[in-house]
C-alpha cells in the first residue's frame, strides 16, 4: 500500500514539471487517476482480508491503552483516507465529465455532469490529499518510534515472515 500511495503523490506532484496540456502531464494526471483507483481496489480487499482474518499479532509487550486507543483512531482514519479519495476523485472526473481510465479500461461515471460540484470535491480532494501527508507521516512516525525508541515488535508485525 505504501509504494502505491507514493506513487499517486508522486504522479501528482510531478505533473506539474510540465506544461498544461502536453502529453506527458496528462500521462501523470492519467497514472494518478489509474493509481488511485487502484489503491480503492487494494484497500478494499486488505480490509476484506483483516475482517476475514479476524486476529493480528500482538504487540509484545503491549503498549499503553492510551497508545492503543490512538493507533486504532489512525489506522481508521488511514482506512477511510484510503477509501474516500480515491472515490472522490472517481466522482469529481464524473462530474466533470472526464474519462475515467483503469488499465486500458474506461469506467462509468458515477454521476452526471456539474462542473460547479466538480470544482468543489476538487477541492476538498486536493486539500484531504494535503491533510494525507500529515497522517502518512504521523503513522509512519509512531513505526519507528515504536521500533527504535519503544523498541517493541509493532514495526516487525507488519513484515512478511519468512
Amino acid at each position: 500500500m505504501l509504494l502505491v500511495l507514493i506513487a499517486v503523490y508522486a504522479s501528482i506532484e510531478l505533473r506539474v514539471l510540465f506544461d498544461k496540456g502536453t502529453e506527458t502531464r496528462d500521462l501523470f494526471k492519467m497514472w494518478h487517476f489509474m493509481l488511485g483507483l487502484s489503491v480503492l481496489l487494494l484497500v478494499t480487499i486488505r480490509l476484506f482480508i483483516r475482517l476475514k482474518s479476524g486476529s493480528k499479532p500482538l504487540i509484545t509487550p503491549s503498549p499503553a491503552k492510551w497508545q492503543t486507543m490512538a493507533a486504532s483512531i489512525t489506522h481508521i482514519a488511514l482506512y477511510a483516507f484510503m477509501f474516500a479519495m480515491p472515490l472522490a476523485g472517481w466522482f469529481m472526473l464524473s462530474l466533470f465529465d472526464a474519462p475515467i481510465p483503469f488499465y486500458g479500461f474506461e469506467l462509468p461515471a458515477l454521476a452526471a455532469k456539474n462542473t460547479d460540484l466538480a470544482k468543489q470535491i476538487k477541492y476538498l480532494h486536493e486539500t484531504t490529499g494535503v491533510l494525507g501527508y500529515y497522517l502518512i507521516a504521523l503513522h509512519a512516525s509512531a513505526a519507528l518510534l515504536h521500533h527504535y525508541i519503544i523498541k517493541d515488535n509493532t514495526l516487525k508485525r507488519i513484515l512478511f515472515k519468512k
